[in-house]
């Protein structure tokens, strides 16, 4: 019996981009396409990590906060 081929999403936006540029990306994971856009494409690379960041900014800060006020996990074995 043949086993199912593993689905994986890879963000539509990286599809869209790539598209855009004409890229096969055929066996390609996200990370590597992500690391292919990067190259041939620096400036929708930083947009998509600009608009992650403004759409994670609560979340972030909220983490941080609560590392401000609790610590790191672990803290209490570190002996540095």
């Amino acid at each position: 019996m043949d086993r199912p081929e593993p689905s994986t999403a890879i963000d539509p936006e990286l599809l869209e981009q790539a598209a855009r540029l004409g890229l096969d990306i055929g066996g390609m994971s996200e990370r590597d396409l992500r690391l292919r856009l990067r190259k041939l494409d620096p400036a929708g690379a930083e947009g998509r990590a600009r608009r992650w960041a403004e759409e994670n900014a609560e979340a972030i800060r909220a983490h941080n906060e609560a590392i401000r006020r609790r610590g790191s996990f672990g803290d209490q074995f570190r002996r540095w």
